[in-house]
């Protein structure tokens, strides 16, 4: 492990605010740079509002889950989650430190080969697989994991006029003590309807039943869930291999593992009470080395973990439009930025810094967007310093979602950078245009003219 480089400690004095078990904190020191770059000067010349990814926090986050793991358990294997945030900048990030793909549609899967992916190192999931689709994973080696029985069924239809064995697992979903469960997607383990799919697996003699899949929720503030879900993914893999004398080459035990994002309704920051990837790590491998395999049989471990490796990587600048007082005398801040762009503004309070230095009084503010609907709420309540129309601020942990699941509602979507290792921003998705908007759109003759 490489040592780090000693740090001086360094006193800094707290304002009253959000409450911590070690007292009172402020949350409002200025963010004037990201990875050393001024922000004013990245709104500049790129425009605001701005989308920001910082390259060095990516691979530092990835190095940290790569090392958690791999302390922990012999054989680890990262694939990266496309919807997370598939652009190419990106995904081509995770795949320079060795991270695979993992998606859930063709067009992800698409994108996969494109960025260079080998098939075989692509995870197929998602339940709206096509026959095409089945038929391409088959092509290029990829491990499908199945999702229902209409897609096994279809899965083993397909296999018969094909001279290889298409390599596939099973998701599998669970009580892991967390609910709602998430059984909506796979085989359930406690009712016998994921070990009823594997007996038709292997009698079909089609498939090669290669891995077991599992994904057990979103921001799973419980570790220990993921312990309980280890453990019966590795009792399911020593059945087949006791039954069948077949070894399950890899436990995938999907994603889920939360970003320091602050959820709303929560009493804490995210910062104070979301587990450690080592936490996660911790139970994982634990489970799955006291299962019982020999220790030349212990099968591949694969994570596709998404949000906890980017959210806290991406930021989104914005400027102040203007500045009113609600009926109620609240104070009301407009940004030049909404829901359009900050999806994830609807479950989490994320973080908001002013761009310039700034006073100590503060108050608390509505932050709303631009759009002309009532639910373009930022944060309904966050205390800032007052900020004036043309004054910046940057949005954090807004990496994971926000981006792929950004619209061009009102607004069109703004230009993506990312800042690389050594300080210098790239574009890495132009801002649209009306052409943009346009170029797939086809207006039939009889409505090209009019009189007003």
């Amino acid at each position: 492990m490489e040592k780090k480089q000693y740090e001086r400690p360094v006193l800094k004095p707290l304002n009253t605010g959000i409450m911590n078990k070690f007292g009172s904190r402020t949350d409002y020191a200025p963010m004037t740079h990201i990875d050393g770059v001024v922000v004013k000067d990245l709104i500049a010349r790129h425009g605001s509002p701005l989308f920001v990814i910082s390259e060095k926090k990516i691979r530092e986050n990835y190095r940290n889950a790569k090392r958690a793991f791999e302390t922990r358990y012999p054989k680890v294997q990262f694939a990266w989650s496309y919807k997370t945030n598939y652009l190419n900048a990106v995904c081509n990030v995770f795949h320079q430190e060795g991270s695979w793909g993992e998606v859930v549609s063709r067009f992800e899967y698409d994108k996969a080969l494109k960025n260079g992916v080998p098939g075989n190192k692509i995870l197929f999931n998602g339940p709206d697989k096509t026959d095409e689709d089945l038929k391409a994973a088959i092509k290029n080696d990829s491990p499908i994991h199945i999702d229902h029985l209409d897609e096994l069924y279809r899965l083993i239809e397909i296999s018969r006029s094909l001279s290889k064995k298409p390599r596939v697992a099973i998701r599998v979903n669970m009580d892991t003590g967390i609910y709602p469960m998430w059984d909506r997607f796979g085989f359930n383990y406690e009712n016998g309807q994921a070990w009823d799919a594997i007996n038709k697996i292997m009698a079909s003699g089609t498939l090669s039943l290669v891995g077991l899949h599992c994904h057990i929720g979103t921001y799973m503030l419980t570790p220990g869930a993921y312990g309980i879900a280890a453990s019966k993914m590795s009792e399911l893999a020593l059945s087949v291999k006791r039954t069948f004398s077949t070894d399950i080459t890899y436990i995938d035990m999907g994603g889920g593992f939360c970003s320091k994002n602050t959820l709303k309704g929560a009493y804490l920051t995210g910062a104070d009470t979301v587990p450690e990837v080592h936490d996660y790590a911790e139970v994982i491998a634990t489970a799955i080395l006291n299962a019982g395999f020999k220790p030349d049989e212990l099968p591949y471990l694969y994570l596709e973990t998404g949000r906890a490796l980017i959210d806290d990587a991406g930021y989104l600048l914005g400027s102040v439009i203007s500045n009113k007082r609600l009926s109620d005398g609240r104070r009301a801040t407009i940004m030049d930025f909404g829901v359009n762009l900050m999806f994830t503004s609807f479950w989490f309070n994320h973080k908001i810094s002013p761009a310039q230095a700034f006073g100590h009084h503060t108050e608390d503010t509505v932050l709303y967007g631009p759009l002309c609907m009532n639910i373009d709420v930022v944060r309904e309540n966050v205390s800032l310093p007052p900020l004036n129309a043309g004054d910046q601020v940057v949005v954090h942990h807004m990496g994971a979602y926000n981006i792929t699941q950004s619209m061009q509602f009102i607004s069109l979507r703004p230009a993506i950078v990312m800042i690389d290792m050594e300080g210098k921003d790239h574009v890495i998705r132009l801002k649209e245009t009306l052409e943009t908007l346009e170029k797939d759109e086809k207006l039939p003759v009889y409505l090209k003219d009019f009189k007003l």
